[in-house]
């Protein structure tokens, strides 16, 4: 297997990763926040288990969507466009430039709440429920992220068939 070849098979792996990781949160961010996160349902965590798996799933997913997006199928995408492996930072400005991304400081932003949310256990609900709901304000920004990249391997024919 070629080079190229290698490079196209885990393309189209991370594109399947990426839909299905990023169908999950759209799933789990409509239930979680079906009604507003305040404070006091963050209070309840405790209590309602339901809840509670909910917030773990919402983190979760998040976290990994972001993670697959921009530190695994950007890396292999620009790589795969002939570009040097570069630090973070170079490859989410090169993504801003190609539209993938909407601005590089906001990616870092999302980044930094993704470490928050993951490394950091958040006790004072009022804490939290902004932590949560920065988050799902950026749902949208990471399935725009995720369509531009797929839209960007289709239009290459990297896309699985």
């Amino acid at each position: 297997m070629t080079d190229n070849e290698q490079l196209k098979q885990r393309l189209q792996f991370l594109a399947r990763v990426v839909r299905g990781e990023c169908k999950n949160l759209q799933a789990t961010d409509a239930r979680l926040f079906a009604e507003p996160f305040t404070p006091e349902r963050a209070g309840r965590l405790d209590e309602d288990q339901v809840l509670s798996e909910r917030v773990d799933a919402f983190v979760a997913r998040f976290s990994r969507l972001q993670d697959t997006l921009g530190d695994k199928l950007l890396a292999v995408l620009l790589e795969a466009l002939g570009e040097e492996r570069t630090v973070l930072i170079d490859r989410l400005d090169k993504a801003e430039k190609l539209g993938w991304i909407s601005s590089s400081e906001q990616w870092m932003v999302i980044r930094q709440l993704r470490n928050q949310m993951i490394h950091e256990y958040i006790e004072d609900p009022s804490v939290l429920a902004q932590a949560l709901n920065t988050g799902h304000d950026y749902v949208k920004e990471l399935n725009n992220a995720t369509q531009n990249m797929l839209d960007e391997l289709q239009k290459r024919g990297w896309k699985e068939p």
